[in-house]
């Protein structure tokens, strides 16, 4: 597949990328009115930076206990029944009065079912789509994001000027809703990819297995740590500058579409292989200006050619797919999903614990120095693994698959059986 036209075409893509893009809008606004409402009453850079992307903090709960379910568990009901909670939930925190913890509490609760969701949804991308057209398929599902994000930080923008917080987060629970009703009657009812009851003691046993393998344990954190701290610098936007948030996070939206664009549509495979750790330093670098305390345009156009560097997110996952089994794509995917949006709670909570005691310029300016460090780091072990299998040789796992050069069974690839590769064709929200 190599045009956006054959990847509508294809059964259920449409609903699920319209699930997902509602979810993403739905997220956008009730996040920076519930970042604004947090900061408002309480003047700390640290809770709203928390209240924006500390539900990411609770995903590893839920990449714990849950994520076993992203394969057993049948799709449509999981996504839908998952919109239909942060619909209630994101309306509940938009009750008058509510105190600042009880908000906190609600944010737990949703972060550790979106671990769930994260899974389920990016593997049923995953089964829907041909393996030639994953990477285009995931691209547009950020583009939109992108688009999502554009329009949801602008709109949200307005409806707290001429409205209040508390109704952009009614809209955003609205948002929630519609949502569920598309992924309801949108999909198919498949049945789940795995057999077996989700539980604690098998999430246990996937996550050690998946990393088990060396060049999966850099893949991971490839996509955890580095892009973790640059969330890190965007969750003080709002306490760099509260009135020109909404247009910093437009600019940052519409850097992210451009990589996309790029990565995703426009660079074939064997360059999209070399640009995961330069996309990863361009992320982070542009961020550094912020320690002058620069006016709004220089702002603008550092945080726009930065988050071009998202699109490193598509060079890993398509690496991470190629060395993972076929029947553990969706839990290898959710576990990918739930270590970033954890990770991006942890750069959001080490940014607004810097800011908190600095200002909300070094911060920023700390955390990017950090997450290029980190890259520079992990720079080794990537380019070790630069030669990875096309996911077409992705392999049932089994008591004899190899997992790599550290694995148990020798020096054959991760999740590919020694002297036999095969594998098929066939994960979503957010950043």
């Amino acid at each position: 597949m190599r045009t956006y036209r054959e990847i509508l075409r294809t059964p259920e893509y449409t609903p699920l990328f319209l699930t997902t893009s509602g979810q993403v809008a739905a997220q956008t606004v009730s996040g920076l009115a519930l970042s604004t409402l947090v900061f408002t009453a309480t003047g700390s850079p640290l809770l709203s930076a928390l209240a924006m992307f500390g539900p990411s903090l609770a995903q590893v709960i839920g990449a714990t206990f849950l994520l076993s379910g992203a394969d057993r568990l049948p799709p449509r009901a999981t996504l839908t029944g998952i919109a239909l909670i942060f619909a209630v939930t994101t309306a509940a925190q938009a009750v008058p009065g509510l105190s600042v913890w009880a908000v906190f509490a609600i944010l737990l609760g949703q972060g550790m079912i979106g671990s769930l969701g994260g899974g389920v949804g990016f593997g049923l991308l995953n089964e829907i789509l041909p393996s030639d057209g994953y990477v285009l398929g995931r691209s547009m599902f950020s583009m939109s994001a992108g688009f999502m994000q554009i329009g949801g930080f602008a709109v949200g923008g307005v409806i707290m000027a001429a409205l209040s917080p508390s109704r952009a987060l009614l809209i955003g629970a609205a948002l929630y809703l519609l949502s569920g009703l598309i992924a309801r009657f949108g999909l198919s009812a498949r049945p789940a990819r795995a057999s077996g009851r989700p539980s604690a003691s098998e999430t246990w046993r996937d996550n050690a297995r998946l990393w088990s393998s060396k060049p999966r344990r850099y893949v991971y954190l490839a996509f955890w740590v580095p892009s973790g701290l640059v969330v890190g610098c965007e969750s003080l936007y709002v306490a760099y500058s509260p009135k020109d948030a909404g247009l910093i996070f437009a600019s940052g939206a519409l850097g992210m579409l451009a990589g996309d664009v790029l990565t995703g549509r426009l660079l074939p495979q064997r360059w999209r292989a070399r640009l995961g750790v330069p996309l990863l330093l361009l992320l982070a670098a542009p961020h550094l200006v912020f320690a002058l305390r620069p006016g709004l345009p220089v702002v603008m156009v550092a945080v726009l050619v930065a988050t071009v560097g998202y699109s490193a997110n598509w060079v890993f996952q398509e690496r991470l797919l190629a060395l993972t089994p076929e029947d553990m794509s969706g839990h290898a995917l959710g576990l990918h999903f739930s270590g970033m949006r954890t990770m991006q709670g942890v750069g959001a909570a080490l940014a607004g614990a810097v800011a908190q005691y600095t200002s909300a310029s070094t911060g920023i300016a700390v955390v990017a120095a950090a997450s290029i460090a980190v890259t520079l780091a992990l720079m080794p072990g990537l380019r070790a693994d630069g030669d990875a299998p096309p996911r077409a040789d992705r392999a049932k796992d089994g008591p004899d698959v190899a997992e790599g050069p550290d694995g148990p069974d020798g020096p054959a690839g991760p999740g590919h059986r020694v002297g036999e590769l095969r594998g098929r064709e066939g994960e979503p929200a957010g950043q």
